[in-house]
């Protein structure tokens, strides 16, 4: 086990240096200020690239806007023509994967949320000659598809951690919500949870691209069971959601979330949330596109063809002053 934090330890340290040393090619403190568009960049030379990015997020989730905004600004630093796409669905998801394959792009960024769905068309990828980079979910299933890299953070170890910070706070019963089912992500969060907190896990999964439903889905589980006293959210816009469950309920059980937003680092201040688990999207969009770029002109491998670790970090209300203003900004 400690050989293995340590590996991954080594991977986070090299993924900051990485991420200093392509930040101060981009002009410093004005290029930070600038809210790059993808493409369009002049910070190299190099010939124009076209990437795209397809993900398993559903309408809405602010997550994947952070995401979008670190890649649309390494695209600008990189020459690079940036296409985003969507679908929860895995089958839909796939199919948009194949659509950037007949594109002919010249690199692929993905997730793996649905590897059954999405894992074959990220091989057809591989085979005709595209390189892959996946990103945020699924970082298992990565190389043996045959992708460069992946680029995220160790979901499992993250929900452990979660697990501890509840043991510290007290807890006694956690309810994990999972908002997207059959996302192995979101699963393995929820396991990590269970396998490192003293106390009991019920796990609840709710329609993600429906608030209301999930509203009324915490509400009744709340109704039904009063011995519930901390709420571990997986991804910030539910957290917003689940605070008005309790409010409803009258409720006192904590809330915690996985990600960070505006509303969160708020909640975070304010005391109606306790912590949260950044996985740093921005740094995933960003790092993604240029392993894309280091492999095409550089012959560079980003990793070193092993995960790059983003997170996870717990974060507090001791950490919202270093984050407000990158939070209202959308990298945070």
């Amino acid at each position: 086990m400690v050989q293995r934090r340590t590996a991954r330890t080594a991977a986070v340290l090299v993924t900051a240096v990485l991420l200093a040393a392509g930040c101060s090619s981009t002009g410093g403190k004005e290029a930070e200020e600038k809210d790059s568009e993808a493409g369009g960049g002049k910070g190299v030379n190099t010939p124009r690239m076209d990437i795209a990015m397809v993900s398993h997020s559903g309408e809405g989730d602010t997550f994947w806007d952070i995401v979008q905004s670190g890649a649309k600004q390494a695209a600008a630093k990189d020459n690079v023509a940036f296409d985003y796409s969507h679908d929860k669905a895995g089958p839909q998801q796939a199919q948009l994967v194949q659509t950037a394959i007949d594109k002919k792009v010249d690199g692929l960024i993905v997730t793996l949320a649905k590897p059954d769905a999405v894992g074959p068309v990220v091989e057809k990828a591989v085979k005709a000659g595209i390189p892959v980079v996946t990103i945020n979910s699924g970082g298992e299933h990565s190389a043996k598809l045959g992708a460069l890299s992946h680029i995220g953070q160790d979901e499992t170890i993250a929900g452990e951690a979660v697990g501890e910070e509840l043991n510290k706070r007290g807890h006694k019963k956690a309810l994990c919500i999972i908002h997207e089912q059959g996302n192995v992500s979101l699963n393995e969060r929820c396991e990590g949870v269970a396998r490192t907190f003293d106390g009991k896990v019920d796990n609840l999964n709710v329609d993600g691209t429906n608030m209301p439903d999930v509203q009324s889905s915490v509400t009744a589980k709340l109704q039904a069971d009063d011995a519930i006293d901390t709420i571990v959210a997986l991804g910030a816009p539910f957290a917003a959601t689940a605070a008005k469950a309790t409010e409803e309920t009258g409720t006192k059980a904590e809330i915690n979330t996985f990600d960070l937003n505006a509303k969160v680092v708020a909640g975070l201040d304010d005391g109606s949330i306790g912590f949260a688990v950044d996985q740093q999207p921005y740094l995933q969009g960003y790092e993604a596109v240029d392993a894309l770029w280091l492999h095409a002109y550089n012959a560079n491998e980003l990793g070193g063809g092993k995960p790059v670790l983003t997170g996870p970090a717990i974060v507090t209300e001791k950490d919202v002053p270093r984050l407000e203003k990158y939070t209202k900004r959308g990298t945070r």
